[in-house]
This record gives C-alpha cells, structure tokens and sequence, in this order.
C-alpha cells in the first residue's frame, strides 16, 4: 500500500459536499478534514502499489462535483 494525501480546493460553497461525495464514492479515501489556508480538504488515501498515482487523482478526486484544483503529496513511513 501507499499512502497520499491531497489537498482540494472546493468551489464556495462546496466543501462539505465534496467531503461527503469522496467518503462515499471513492473506496481509497479513508480519512477527510477540513483544513484552512489556500486549500479547504485534506484527504488521505489508501493506494495499491500497482496503481498510478496521478490517474487515480485525476480521475477520482479531480473530477468530483465541486472541486476546482488539487495538490498531492506522496507520504513514506520515515520511521520504523
């Protein structure tokens, strides 16, 4: 598994109905939190190693009703 986290931007008015949507939709989103700065959603995901990164965003989260631009980090355990 990798973990990534991606930070959305929401149209106004939005956020909490994007949240909802990914939750529900999208099975490799386990956490979502609102967050605050130039990005409204912090969302964690859960990624099989085989899959690509950038399709998955860009096909899941980035074509979400409501979601205007996303910023992905990829995270490793640093620590064992």
């Amino acid at each position: 598994m990798q973990t990534i986290f991606v930070m959305v931007k929401c149209e106004l008015g939005k956020a909490y109905q994007v949240a909802d949507q990914a939750v529900q939709d999208i099975e490799q989103v386990s956490e979502v939190h609102s967050i605050s700065g130039q990005y409204d959603l912090l969302m964690k995901c859960y990624l099989p190693q085989d899959l690509d990164i950038g399709r998955f965003v860009t096909e899941n989260i980035q074509t979400l009703s409501g979601v205007r631009d996303t910023f992905t980090l990829i995270a490793y355990k640093a620590f064992a």
